[in-house]
């Protein structure tokens, strides 16, 4: 088992940025990938960003071309640099980490709010 802790999120008006970091401990040696979801009101939990330690990169549509996922050199945090932000990303923003083994653990969230 690995614990999340992510940080970062608050209040920016629509064009604005926010980097959200995330601090994993615990089993991190199992872990083979690590990423961000969001969830917004009413809508169901969703893939935002993930990167695996071979340093390969997915994001989803909504993300590409104004969010950059990185992890650093030890793999015990990624980070989510989010730039030109639409109220639309308005969400809870949940850092993941899976396991060789294939159990997930997930982070308490951090809220993300964009006004227009």
């Amino acid at each position: 088992q690995v614990q999340l802790v992510e940080s970062g999120g608050g209040s920016v008006q629509a064009g604005g940025s926010l980097r959200l970091s995330c601090a994993a401990s615990g089993r991190i040696f199992d872990v083979y990938d690590m990423g961000w979801y969001r969830q917004a009101p009413g809508k169901e939990r969703e893939l935002v960003a993930h990167i695996n330690r071979n340093g390969g990169i997915v994001y989803a549509d909504s993300a590409q071309g104004r969010f950059i996922i990185s992890a650093n050199n030890v793999w015990n945090s990624i980070y989510l640099q989010m730039n030109n932000l639409k109220p639309e990303d308005t969400a809870v923003y949940y850092c993941n980490a899976r396991h060789y083994g294939m159990a997930t653990d997930w982070g308490q969230g951090t809220q993300v709010t964009v006004s227009s």
